[in-house]
């Protein structure tokens, strides 16, 4: 019975690798969503052209998508053993 326990090690399922490569993800996902954010107007009366700019439209969009193919990318990385 005590050759059993010693067989079963507890093992991470991904390595370092992965782990610091979602966290990256996350990262730049986080990134994206604060660059979406404002562009509003206090008076709902007036409309403020700010929500359609370059940042809000192109880039934020952009690191989104960036960040969840770095996810997928670090999910699909084989570990280094």
């Amino acid at each position: 019975m005590n050759n059993k326990k010693e067989e079963y090690k507890s093992e991470f399922l991904f390595g370092k690798k992965n782990y610091t490569l979602m966290l990256v993800g996350i990262g730049i996902i986080a990134l994206g969503f604060i660059l979406m954010a404002g562009g509003g107007s206090d008076n709902p009366e007036v409309f403020n052209e700010d929500i359609y700019n370059f940042r809000r439209i192109r880039l934020a969009p952009t690191l989104v998508l960036i960040g969840l193919a770095i996810e997928i990318y670090a999910i699909m990385a084989k570990n280094s053993k």
